[in-house]
């Protein structure tokens, strides 16, 4: 009689080492600040751009379904600001128009969908505003 515990260990095996290869995650991906200060004001432009973590490459194509710029790092979430997007200056670079009325330290959210990731990639990236 032959056992099938070594062909489910041998079938989980196949899984696990083609697994990571073949199915990417939200969590690949990571949104950082272009510029991480810039002076406070009305109409400042807070641009990001999208990283692929595992090859360090830029997502171009990515689609923003989702923002908000706020306070929360200094303890301030309910102090919002308005957001809107501008159009891209150059491929993978994602620009945003808000107010940054105050001094201080800015989180702005950001949710999208990538070609291909079935998840929403969120990212949260924190900006200094300057006198």
């Amino acid at each position: 009689m032959i056992s099938k515990f070594p062909l489910a260990a041998a079938i989980a095996a196949t899984l696990s080492l083609t697994g990571g290869a073949a199915f990417a995650a939200a969590s690949d991906y990571a949104f950082e600040a272009v510029a991480p200060e810039m002076k406070k004001g009305d109409d400042v432009t807070v641009a990001v751009r999208l990283v692929h973590k595992p090859t360090g490459k830029v997502v171009a194509d990515a689609v923003i379904v989702r923002t908000r710029v706020d306070m929360a790092p200094d303890g301030m979430a309910e102090m919002q600001s308005p957001v809107s997007s501008l159009p891209a200056s150059e491929p993978g670079i994602y620009a945003f128009k808000t107010d940054l009325p105050m001094a201080g330290r800015y989180q702005l959210s950001v949710a999208a969908k990538v070609q291909g990731e079935p998840e929403t990639v969120i990212g949260k990236v924190i900006v200094q505003a300057t006198k």
